[in-house]
């Protein structure tokens, strides 16, 4: 077979800041994924990228090159909407399990293929196999009998979806181009298009417990998906979110399975409730579905009611006591005040070290383990009372997780000011 390009000529020209044609994408992302361009290759291309960026129609051919690499799911025979959440991860971040849920109350249909955590940011399929009996694969044909008959599917994504872009991202992973914001897009947009859903809304987090640190880069990051999910001929819609404090009250699998059925069942932490509910309303209204308000799904029960057939149809108890870690151990305050500063990623990485996250891909996870606040910022606080507990299966995890949040809270006299949990929305 002659190959029609040459990829040292593709990696010159992006090394040089020119822009690449859709042809030398297109083969450059096939020949990486037959094993013609090699690893060493495609990780100098991937530098290229993140030190010139790519043009927008660069990354909408990226883009669908990955699409095109792999298998595309059909829900146009379902009779209903599709609608998916993507959400760029953070500390206490267990929005997609109350929201599949809630959306499908509404007669929707909700493919959500999510992922296992690594490092300090928790996976959803993590915190759901903290349910007794739940499984996370599900074939093609169950997804589409359980949307069709629940209305909401919540498992991991098959191997045949987008397998370029699986090659790449263990590439960047370890050759520092993560950052590169046409590889994020590219990677996120390329899985969630070629689900197959017909609108699609993100959230995508800034903060320093968030992946985007900063906003001004979060909201590029969030224009450039929206601007692929329009080109894709996908109803897109981003909102900006503010990670620089835990989400809820719970960091952890079974605790966010908890704090999430305290949602469902009308109640669950103020923070929570409001990101749940702006994104269904968001989702539904992509979908056509304007002029509800979603709460009431949640103090009705519908969306509990969803919740546990959507559990059942995956093997799942949802009436199962949660695991509970078999150990704890409580900090209290110190002086009496108002908690003024609580540090998202340092009570991520201790949830982490507790047991609740993995450092490296296949690592197993602690069902009980992680942390719970018993305070947010704003609120005040007596000495002596509890500020935060900790929770694990082994008790020398304490001291390690116990040094990760040193200094990461602060009580003072003044309450903090007011701080925006959703900062934008971006269609």
């Amino acid at each position: 077979m002659t190959e029609a390009f040459d990829a040292v000529d593709i990696i010159i020209a992006k090394r040089d800041g020119h822009e690449l044609s859709t042809g030398q994408i297109d083969w450059l992302v096939d020949a990486f994924t037959r094993g013609y361009v090699a690893d060493e290759q495609m990780s100098a291309f991937a530098m290229a990228v993140l030190l010139n960026g790519m043009t927008r129609s660069e990354i909408r051919d990226l883009t669908l090159a990955m699409i095109d690499s792999g298998e595309r799911l059909d829900f146009s025979g379902l009779g209903k909407p599709t609608t998916d959440k993507h959400s760029t991860g953070g500390v206490g971040d267990k929005i997609t399990l109350p929201l599949a849920p809630l959306v499908a109350a509404y007669g929707v249909a909700v493919p959500q293929l999510s992922g296992r955590g690594l490092g300090h940011t928790g996976g959803t399929l993590d915190k759901l196999e903290s349910i007794r009996g739940w499984r996370a694969d599900v074939s093609p044909a169950e997804m589409i009998a359980q949307l069709r008959d629940v209305g909401a599917v919540i498992c991991a994504a098959g191997s045949g979806l987008a397998p370029a872009d699986k090659k790449l991202y263990a590439l960047r992973d370890t050759t520092g181009t993560v950052e590169a914001i046409p590889l994020i897009a590219s990677s996120i947009m390329s899985k969630k298009i070629a689900e197959g859903t017909s609108a699609l809304v993100l959230d995508v987090k800034f903060g320093e417990g968030a992946f985007m640190k900063d906003l001004e880069r979060a909201r590029e990051l969030a224009r450039t998906m929206v601007d692929l999910g329009r080109d894709a001929g996908v109803t897109t819609a981003a909102l900006l979110t503010d990670m620089s404090v835990p989400l809820g009250r719970t960091i952890g699998n079974a605790l966010e399975v908890r704090e999430s059925l305290e949602v469902l069942a009308g109640g669950g932490p103020s923070d929570v409730v409001e990101l749940t509910v702006a994104l269904a309303r968001e989702m539904l209204a992509a979908v056509g579905i304007a002029d509800v308000d979603p709460a009431e799904a949640l103090a009705d029960g519908r969306a509990m009611d969803v919740w546990r057939r959507m559990i059942s149809a995956q093997g799942g108890d949802p009436s199962a006591a949660l695991p509970t870690a078999s150990f704890s151990h409580t900090v209290t305050a110190a002086r009496s005040g108002i908690l003024t500063r609580q540090q998202a990623l340092p009570f991520g990485i201790a949830a982490w070290r507790l047991g609740a996250g993995r450092a490296r891909q296949g690592d197993a996870v602690s069902a009980g383990a992680g942390i719970e606040l018993h305070a947010k910022p704003g609120d005040e606080v007596v000495a002596g009372a509890p500020l935060f507990t900790l929770h694990a299966d082994e008790e020398a995890r304490f001291a390690r997780a116990l040094e990760s949040v040193e200094g990461a809270w602060e009580i003072g006299d003044t309450a903090p000011g007011e701080r925006r949990l959703i900062v934008e929305t971006i269609r």
